[in-house]
């Protein structure tokens, strides 16, 4: 199971990742564009080759995010508009196997899981350092769509705390 540590930059212009594995090595850089009207993020890997591009949709009702992958494919994630208790994602990939996110997002303690099965877990515990969390990821899943995934919830759950 591929793990990674997802670490936001605090000194920023603009909402800025960067992803290591779990050897310790920067693998993925997610570039946040400061100035841009709603939250606008290249995931790109260390030698800047694109292998997604995040946006938020402006005109929706609730938090909603459209991520568009290297392949051109397009996934949703939707902030659930109201749930007990918890809140909740979805992450509406092309055909039948969405994505449900739920836990505390607050935390960084949540999992996505699909048709009842985990296929990947966010956990803050593991890191005292602010703003860090690891994500493992199940096997034959696709790291990228889930890591992009991770940073659009950590965008929606900590807005107040941004300023927004």
């Amino acid at each position: 199971m591929p793990r990674y540590q997802m670490r936001e930059h605090l000194f920023s212009f603009g909402d800025d990742f960067t992803v290591k594995d779990d050897a310790g090595r920067d693998v993925f850089f997610i570039d946040g564009k400061a100035l841009s009207i709603g939250d606008k993020l290249v995931f790109q890997d260390m030698q800047g080759h694109e292998l997604a591009r995040i946006r938020e949709r402006l005109l929706s009702i609730g938090k909603t995010y459209d991520i568009r992958l290297a392949d051109g494919s397009t996934t949703t994630i939707k902030k659930h508009l109201f749930t007990l208790f918890r809140a909740a994602f979805t992450v509406d990939v092309p055909g039948p196997n969405d994505l449900e996110a739920t836990g505390s997002f607050l935390d960084h303690d949540y999992s996505f899981e699909r048709a009842g099965r985990t296929v990947a877990t966010v956990s803050k515990k593991w890191f005292s350092i602010r703003d860090t969390y690891g994500v493992d990821v199940a096997q034959g899943e696709n790291d990228i769509l889930i890591l992009a995934s991770a940073v659009v919830i950590d965008l929606c759950s900590h807005s107040d705390q941004k300023g927004d």
